[in-house]
């Protein structure tokens, strides 16, 4: 619209590390499952000081004769139902109930008594998220896309009531007050509550932070809104380097929050949205700021729009109902709703599966993410030469097969099934972003923050189905659950 400014102020906004916690992919590094762990008999901890064991000594006091006697039971969901007394042999503390094999011992569940050897690595080991608790992991993701879901209402319509750049900077403040507070949150319900205010106001960070550059920008040139994802991408493609070089949960959680203290100083950097502002009859200072950005790029503004005005009947406050208005809005409204539900779940769901298949998570999730690079560049390829509607079509049926063929692949040829599901990942990389950009074109200033929320709301709620199904793949297809 008006030159470099603006190309600045996006490419400061799309640095945005809340973009990471708004999509909750965070969730596979911060809930990653304990590698090494096990039921710890009650008494063991005092006589392992007793006798001096290390905690490998401990686990092989009272994992492997376990093992040995009962080989459905690895130590890790159940233990001996002994308790280790003074009385208990330092070199054999089995020999203290006679001629009895661990075998021949009863197994009891264990609840709230496990020994991990990384004991701060993940969430699932600081709160002891496994065996029973084990749902509790896809709680918390489930508590933080509910946050996403209050985000997209509230902060969606405070937006177009008073202003992106003021929700911008508040959501910011907001992410980094709460995700300090996850960090060291004391217990499993703290970290809950400030899990879900996260949502909350992650979800406002990355609505303004996109309805404001394509709004600035112009629209001529919203095509900018692919370069957003790109940065996005380049997040997503970071982000297990930060989780390869920090080993505990707390220092990925801090990473990923502290940034947006420093988006704080946006307030001196980015305008506010001139056409946002002449929704709100306040011409005045949307010539202002188109002036401070000619002036700036050495260019002068055209006389004519100085008789920018805007009517009384024109400012009014958005409503939900005006996205189904009229027959038109109506069917372009429908046709996304439907398109952002199931890019979502499809979307979200390759992401978090990447978590419970196994392989190296690293390097798995790394190509996962670098393989939206070429998708958002076969966008803007494409785009501008043959529509959206095409690249669309095409980009989910490519989706849907991957995925479907991808399910009945057999285990046994992992990196197949890995290059079959990485193509469905490049095709809902596609069609997703193309929700996002046409989600902007289809809709007035007045209207777009709103139809922004709406959509999110069905974003956040379609992630909040994720945990449950990928929570019941596990179990339903676990060969230990009972048939």
């Amino acid at each position: 619209m008006l030159g470099r400014l603006p190309d600045v102020c996006c490419c400061d906004m799309t640095a945005d590390p809340s973009q990471l916690l708004e999509s909750g992919l965070s969730v596979v590094f911060l809930g990653r499952a304990p590698d090494n762990y096990w039921c710890r008999i009650p008494g063991a901890a005092e006589l392992s000081e007793r006798c001096g064991w290390t905690l490998e000594e401990e686990r092989n006091f009272t994992v492997l004769p376990l093992r040995l006697g009962n080989e459905s039971s690895n130590g890790e969901c159940k233990r001996l139902d002994i308790v280790w007394d003074a009385s208990v042999s330092c070199t054999s503390p089995l020999a203290h109930y006679g001629n009895s094999s661990a075998g021949n011992l009863s197994l009891t569940t264990c609840h709230d008594n496990w020994v991990y050897t990384q004991p701060h690595s993940s969430i699932v080991s600081e709160y002891n998220l496994v065996c029973g608790n084990a749902w509790m992991l896809d709680l918390s993701q489930a508590i933080l896309n509910l946050g996403f879901l209050a985000g997209a209402f509230t902060l969606g319509y405070a937006a177009d009531r008073y202003g992106r750049i003021l929700i911008y900077l508040l959501s910011c403040l907001g992410v980094g007050i709460c995700g300090i507070i996850v960090a060291f949150a004391p217990n499993f319900t703290v970290f809950l509550i400030f899990r879900f205010l996260q949502g909350v106001f992650g979800k406002g960070t990355w609505m303004t932070c996109y309805v404001i550059v394509t709004e600035i920008i112009g629209s001529d040139q919203r095509i900018i809104g692919i370069v957003i994802q790109m940065f996005f991408t380049l997040g997503i493609m970071i982000l297990p380097g930060i989780a390869y070089l920090i080993p505990t949960w707390q220092g990925i959680q801090l990473a990923i929050s502290l940034p947006n203290f420093l988006f704080l100083l946006y307030y001196w950097v980015v305008p506010e949205s001139p056409r946002w502002l002449l929704t709100r009859k306040k011409g005045e200072k949307a010539l202002k700021i188109m002036h401070d950005i000619a002036k700036h790029n050495g260019k002068y503004l055209s006389p004519h729009y100085s008789e920018i005005t805007i009517s009384n009947e024109e400012v009014i406050n958005p409503s939900f109902l005006d996205l189904v208005r009229t027959p038109q809005m109506r069917r372009n409204t429908l046709i996304l709703m439907y398109a952002w539900f199931t890019s979502a779940l499809t979307y979200q769901g390759l992401v978090m599966r990447l978590g419970i298949v196994g392989g190296n998570l690293y390097l798995d999730f790394f190509i996962s993410g670098a393989v939206e690079l070429p998708a958002a560049l076969l966008i803007l390829v494409t785009i501008d030469r043959i529509g959206r509607r095409l690249p669309f079509g095409i980009s989910n049926i490519v989706a849907g097969i991957a995925c479907l063929i991808t399910a009945f692949l057999p285990e046994d040829i992992p990196w197949l099934k890995m290059t079959v599901a990485t193509l469905g990942r490049l095709g809902i990389t596609m069609a997703f972003e193309i929700v996002y950009l046409v989600n902007t074109e289809l809709y007035p200033t007045t209207l777009r923050y709103v139809k922004s929320s709406q959509e999110s709301f069905k974003f956040s709620l379609c992630f909040s189905q994720v945990p449950v199904s990928l929570w019941f793949s596990k179990t339903w297809f676990s060969p230990e659950f009972p048939s």
